[in-house]
């Protein structure tokens, strides 16, 4: 079995910071991270495999991106492959997920990608299901428990509203995980030494046959348009009761409230 997991690295959430002017993130001197939800990810794919199985990592990103593939490598995953080009800056989720694809699809057969949630930066979730778009396969989103995966299909829990839902799935597939589907393991000195020494290639939109066009902020459908931080107009009043006259004038204050605004029945 070969599984692919697509991984992105983030600003640290303490330290990130936005440009109102531009609407981006500001990474510049923000501590960079393997995004915490992709760890998910990978540590389900890891527990996949099995004799003579792979986990390969794929990040779109800058020069820098590398090390997030090394914490994968560290981790158990047999490669990583960084997709770096200035033609992809300012892709958005549909050029970024067009990128990722082309990617799988040079890497040859592939039985599953496994994406993390969303990441926290961009916080949409919706590069793992247009993944699958673009590659034609079937997907299953927000994951809770990988219960069984061969002989041509996956079954999986998936996270809803009103609690679980299990499904089969055919191979090749896409899915989605949630932090439910595993916990982290931390790459041991052995992975860290791997990692160390692991041949990270690199490829651009010349590699993977892509349009610059189709990528970057040119192939990129949606805008961001004007960010801000909201103001709140309306004025609470506080009520601090901490004895009992304090307390039974706070609730004739609630009583007369509510009946000003017509939100008692008078019956």
């Amino acid at each position: 079995m070969r599984i692919v997991v697509p991984i992105k690295q983030v600003p640290e959430t303490s330290g990130v910071r936005m440009d109102e002017a531009t609407g981006t993130l500001v990474r510049e001197g923000a501590e960079a991270i393997v995004n915490p939800l992709d760890l998910y990810a990978i540590e389900a794919a890891l527990r996949l495999c099995g004799e003579g199985d792979e986990a390969l990592a794929l990040s779109m990103g800058p020069p820098k991106a590398e090390a997030a593939l090394r914490e994968a490598v560290a981790m158990g995953c047999a490669e990583g492959v960084l997709l770096s080009d200035r033609a992809f800056a300012a892709s958005d989720t549909w050029a970024t997920a067009r990128v990722l694809a082309a990617a799988v699809r040079k890497l040859g057969a592939v039985d599953l990608v496994i994406c993390g949630e969303r990441a926290t930066d961009g916080d949409t979730g919706q590069v793992g299901p247009e993944l699958a778009a673009f590659l034609g396969l079937p997907v299953a989103s927000y994951v809770s428990r990988i219960r069984e995966c061969g002989g041509g299909r996956v079954v999986v829990d998936r996270l809803v509203e009103n609690g679980y839902e299990t499904l089969e799935v055919e191979l090749p597939a896409v899915l989605t995980v949630v932090k439910e589907a595993a916990d982290p393991r931390l790459p041991t000195l052995r992975g860290k030494q791997r990692a160390r020494t692991r041949a990270i290639p690199v490829w651009g939109a010349g590699d993977l046959g892509i349009d610059a066009g189709e990528v970057g902020l040119r192939g990129s459908p949606t805008r961001v348009v004007r960010i801000f931080r909201p103001s709140i107009a309306r004025q609470g009043e506080r009520l601090v009761a901490q004895d009992p006259a304090a307390i039974e004038a706070a609730c004739d204050r609630v009583v007369a409230f509510l009946e000003e605004k017509g939100l008692l029945d008078a019956r």
